[in-house]
């Protein structure tokens, strides 16, 4: 028996030191600064059991299996530790080791066997104490320490981590560093997963208040590759400064004035942030460290493993949280582009909701690459991008753009189909030929292989091109099936666990339908892109407008039910005036309760049966933290409200009825029999895509009760504090929740992406931004536009905004801008996104402009078979008009044109 410290071997300090010991000799042997150590290893404790005669009741303890009995066994070990006098050969080992420290204050810190492992840490779990002065306060300290082994915090934190309690233990005796300044930091941010981040945090003097919480720390988030601080909160550290070997001293008035400033200074920030990378890179892990600095420099006080991150947020999951989620080399560029993706996911949108969707994209389009029959090498190569087509920025979704050039090359006709792509997807800049033409969805070890393997794919694909109608249908009925069956289940009273078993195979079973479906997407991009080749070349002098209005999956779609039941919903309510002055001067969320409580039995059995059909949907029908309208129907109420104004007008008729009057007019014979025999396969294909999206919402409003069933659980499993919690969960997180994973660190990652929700609302969003590496963090995003919101000014009168026109017609009126489809009853509704839920609202729009979009977007499209006059694509309409401006909307041209008041026609 011995005093070890950091001339022991790596061999015996890894057996007999413990954790905080196996830290502080890595520090050392890694070339750190860390004050003077030594160790009362394992055999010194061994000692003091059988000194006492303690060794039986010790395995006894190790061999409780219940709570409750380990509690009490441990009751009473600390018991007999704390009466059993101390041996003279471990007196006099612990008299060695405080001598060769110099005497004077020490620090005195268990190190357990089993604390500041990889995968648990027992952080807060063992004793340790600062300013121990004199042999018998440190033998009384180390006697605590050992005792601490068996807490009742450390049982029950071995026992819920599922965690065998632990009987060794080592204590470690320090010199104490006179502190000004000291604290804690992360090598990567434990709350959000960010691996690319650092957090550091500190006060004045000692640390034990901050370790604790009793004190108010500095916070600095530092972007780890370029040192940038990304964000600094002063804390209130008026408690914290005290001075080493002074215990509970006043602060004076010179360090009430020190609370107010940063604790550290821009250089020490930096001096820190530099030590914290080396340390990480020399132990291969991010590192959880206590430092502190006194006259002399930086002292490194002890580093464990950090393992709440690590179960938490993986690096590829912390980083999918702030951005691609992907291993690139430093060179490698992608470009985010919000196109028509804010249609589905609009504006902030939960970690849930994104995690979900990029799961299923990926495996969807997995599913649609097996489909074609792709060898199993080039399978698994896809596997390394279809995951990550999406991506998440200050809680924004965007396309990984260059992955869905890949995603399109899949099947034949990419010169082809990469255009009609990028009109689908609404994005403003097309991507330059040099950089289309390299983005290759996989690759062949030599040109026979890739030959023989297009050649497959190729057949493969037509033949589902000329047998789409029936893959259509034996999927639609398929999904029928599963939809009736999970439908009609009964949420109220189903079971957290039954609810998570039944959205797992809903998720399983539709999203393993869904791949193949997937080629309906690539046929109607070639099947339209032949549209429109066919038409510049037999009718190369039609307008714009014609192009989108000759093609459209035609008046019946499913998918437009819902605007024609909310007209007819309207026109029912005009016949009563008393029925239009209650949806019109009602709190809307107060509306459906008056009904039930009122005479209105037949309004009210017409919502119930709007509700019945349609309750599955909802304003952002594929955001998870939406309610749909069986939950909420106040937003029935609020597009019911601006529907009623619009009841009666004539004005609005399809378009695709000029279209065929311009095709009389301008084309016929053969030539018309093939132009038309071509259009009905693109429409054929528009009404199965409308088909196939109305399937996905209704499959999201499924989920989306599932979900709800899971949140409440977990508040009564208290695994959150709050159902809408369950949404700042990742989909992963959730899956852990029932299947024994780790739960207690989420409540800490549900407040952080709270207030992290709160800091990104007022951050502009760029429509397109370009990233380099995997490293990026929130000083890049700022310099790519990620700016707090500021004031710009609205346009002037005589402004014209261009866009993209997609339903023809000339509109002039009020300029209403909406982040929901509310209060436009005949006026312009102008938005910076809509997504499918909007279809409901534009009976009561006079026109839609729309900033993001394209003219292929589902609202797009059944505003054109409503006619509602509608121009997409138009660059920072949100931020130039204002609710009120009279503005004339051109759908024919695509233009938007700010108005003086006089200018506006009579009766528009």
């Amino acid at each position: 028996m011995q005093v070890l410290g950091p001339w022991t071997d790596t061999a015996t300090i890894a057996v007999s030191a413990g954790g905080k010991a196996r830290g502080l000799h890595s520090l050392q042997t890694g070339g750190f600064r860390v004050p003077e150590w030594v160790v009362l290893g394992t055999d010194a404790f061994e000692q003091l059991l059988r000194a006492g005669d303690l060794t039986g009741q010790l395995t006894a303890f190790l061999a409780t299996d219940d709570l409750e009995g380990a509690l009490a066994a441990g009751a009473a070990l600390r018991a007999e530790i704390n009466a059993v006098p101390l041996p003279p050969t471990v007196l006099e080992l612990l008299t060695d080791a405080y001598e060769r420290l110099g005497g004077g204050a020490i620090a005195v810190r268990s190190s357990v066997t089993a604390e500041d492992g990889p995968g648990h840490s027992y952080a807060g779990q063992f004793d340790s104490f600062l300013n121990v002065n004199g042999l018998d306060a440190v033998t009384s300290r180390v006697r605590e320490c050992w005792a601490s082994a068996f807490s009742e915090r450390s049982i029950r934190y071995a026992f819920a981590h599922q965690l065998a309690p632990t009987g060794a233990a080592a204590v470690v005796l320090q010199r104490l560093i006179a502190a000004r300044t000291s604290g804690v930091m992360f090598t990567a941010n434990p709350i959000t997963g960010a691996a690319d981040e650092m957090v550091i945090s500190a006060v004045y003097g000692l640390g034990e208040g901050l370790v604790s919480g009793a004190v108010d720390a500095d916070s600095v988030t530092i972007d780890k590759s370029s040192g940038t601080v990304l964000e600094t909160v002063l804390g209130d550290k008026e408690s914290s400064y005290t001075p080493a070997g002074e215990q509970g001293c006043v602060v004076g008035a010179v360090d009430k004035e020190r609370r107010d400033r940063a604790a550290l200074s821009d250089a020490e920030l930096v001096e820190v942030a530099e030590l914290g990378r080396k340390l990480e890179a020399g132990l291969g892990t991010p590192q959880d460290v206590e430092w502190a600095i006194d006259d002399d420099g930086i002292w490194l006080l002890q580093t464990r493993p950090i393992t709440t991150a690590v179960r938490a947020g993986s690096r590829s999951e912390g980083a999918q949280l702030r951005g691609a989620g992907e291993d690139l080399a430093d060179d490698d560029m992608r470009i985010w582009d919000n196109s028509n993706i804010i249609e589905s996911f609009s504006g902030i949108t939960s970690p849930l909701t994104f995690t979900t969707a990029a799961d299923i994209y990926g495996r969807v389009y997995h599913g649609y690459a097996k489909s074609l029959r792709v060898p199993a090498e080039q399978l698994r190569q896809t596997d390394r991008w279809t995951p990550v087509l999406l991506g998440y920025f200050h809680g924004r979704v965007y396309y990984n753009l260059l992955h869905w050039y890949r995603m399109v090359g899949i099947a034949p006709g990419y010169p082809l189909n990469r255009k009609v792509l990028e009109a689908a997807l609404g994005v403003d800049e097309p991507l330059a030929d040099d950089l289309a033409k390299t983005l290759r969805p996989f690759t062949f070890r030599s040109p026979l292989g890739r030959l023989r393997a297009r050649t497959v794919t190729t057949v493969t694909y037509m033949r589902q091109l000329l047998g789409i109608d029936d893959m259509v249908e034996q999927f639609i009925t398929d999904f029928y099936r599963v939809y009736d069956e999970y439908d009609a289940m009964d949420y109220a009273t189903l079971s957290g666990e039954r609810a998570y078993a039944s959205y797992r195979t809903v998720d399983r079973d539709l999203v393993h339908r869904w791949g193949p479906l997937m080629v309906l997407d690539a046929i109607l991009l070639t099947c339209t892109g032949l549209m429109f080749l066919l038409t510049k070349l037999l009718l190369p002098k039609a307008p714009e407008w014609f192009l989108y209005a000759v093609v459209g999956p035609g008046a019946d779609v499913e998918s437009a039910e819902p605007a024609r039941a909310m007209t007819e919903l309207a026109r029912f309510v005009r016949t009563d005036p008393e029925l239009v002055s209650l949806v019109n001067s009602t709190p809307p969320e107060q509306i459906y309760s008056e009904l039930r409580g009122s005479d209105r039995a037949e309004f009210l059995a017409r919502v119930d049966s709007y509700i019945d059909r349609y309750g599955y949907r909802s304003l952002d029908e594929l955001k998870l933290e939406t309610p749909d309208l069986r939950e909420d129907p106040a937003s029935l109420f609020v597009m019911l409200r601006s529907a009623i104004g619009r009841v009666g007008d004539t004005t609005q008729h399809s378009r695709s009825a000029e279209a065929d009057e311009y095709l009389d007019a301008h084309l016929g014979g053969l030539r018309r029999r093939i132009y038309e025999r071509l259009r009905h396969k693109v429409n054929r294909c528009a009404a199965h895509r409308e088909r196939l999206r109305f399937c996905r919402t209704r499959a999201f409003g499924m989920v989306k009760r599932m979900i709800r069933v899971m949140g409440r659980d977990l508040v009564a499993r208290e695994v959150i504090d709050e159902f809408g919690d369950v949404f700042f969960l990742t989909v992963q997180e959730l899956r852990g929740c029932y299947e024994a994973a780790e739960t207690e660190p989420l409540r800490d990652l549900v407040a952080a992406r709270k207030a992290q929700r709160a800091r990104d609302s007022v951050l502009v969003a760029p429509a397109r931004f370009v990233t380099t590496g995997s490293t990026f963090g929130r000083a890049e995003l700022a310099g790519q536009g990620w700016v707090p919101v500021t004031d710009t000014p609205p346009a002037t009168v005589g402004t014209v905004l261009p866009g993209t026109p997609s339903a023809s017609g000339i509109v002039e009126g009020t300029a209403i801008v909406v982040d929901e489809p509310r209060d436009v009853a005949g006026g312009i509704l102008v938005a910076y996104r809509t997504d499918p839920g909007w279809v409901a609202a534009l009976p009561s729009a006079s026109a839609l402009v729309i900033e993001r979009g394209s003219p292929l977007t589902h609202v797009a499209i059944v505003a054109r078979e409503l006619g509602v006059p509608t121009v997409v694509q138009v660059k920072d309409l949100t931020k130039k008009i204002r609710t009120g401006m009279r503005i004339r909307v051109d759908g024919t041209n695509g233009t938007v044109t700010v108005l003086s008041e006089g200018d506006l026609r009579d009766g528009a």
